[in-house]
């Protein structure tokens, strides 16, 4: 079994639940997807398949030779997906938004919006220095980032300003509200990563609400 699929993000709106309570939900365009590449575990040491998503503008003679022996063409996306049964998946196969069920939960993994330089107050959410006693210029100020002669520097890791957003982005446990499979859209409620038209992972919940 496949345990998701690559998608793109629409946008957002509302629907109204079965007691009439107003949800915002996401809509996805799920697929969809072909298998291009199936990992055995006597060949390559795990379970996986990878499976391809969009259309692709041009292709280098060894992508094009790569998804030739799926007898698939032109995939866009190329992405490799845990499986728990290859019993049932060959080359080619089509991955659409039937994998899910409406009640499911899922995690969504995207690329967040790149925000460009941001400071310690906008990154972190820093509160700032004292705005009076002549600290005019310490309103938005991160403060001391470490000691002195011990240890002589400043610790990895430590909250500074710097680029803001343009990472990889997890949201877990979203509920799917709706799977149409017919048009290949998923409806999962709540927001996810990215902006509109940004490249999704949507895969079963590691983390599932009992």
């Amino acid at each position: 079994m496949i345990e998701g699929l690559l998608g793109r993000k629409i946008g957002m709106t509302l629907v109204f639940s079965s007691d009439g309570t107003v949800m915002p939900v996401t809509i996805v365009e799920a697929g969809p997807c072909f298998v291009t590449q199936i990992r055995t575990r006597e060949r390559d040491g795990y379970e996986a398949v990878q499976i391809g998503f969009g259309v692709a503008r041009s292709l280098s003679r060894a992508e094009a030779g790569h998804l030739r022996t799926a007898n698939v063409s032109g995939m866009r996306y190329l992405r490799e997906l845990r499986a728990t049964d290859l019993q049932d998946v060959s080359l080619g196969q089509r991955i659409d938004a039937s994998v899910f069920s409406a009640g499911e939960f899922v995690d969504v993994i995207g690329s967040s919006k790149g925000k460009g330089f941001a400071g310690v107050v906008k990154r972190h959410h820093f509160r700032g220095g004292p705005r009076t006693h002549g600290q005019s210029d310490r309103e938005r100020a991160p403060g001391s980032s470490g000691s002195t002669t011990t240890p002589g520097r400043v610790f990895k890791g430590t909250r500074r300003a710097g680029q803001m957003g343009a990472a990889k982005t997890t949201v877990q446990n979203l509920q799917v509200v709706q799977a149409d499979a017919e048009r290949n859209l998923l409806l999962l409620r709540g927001a996810v990563p990215g902006a509109r038209n940004g490249l999704l992972l949507v895969r079963r919940a590691r983390k599932a609400r009992s």
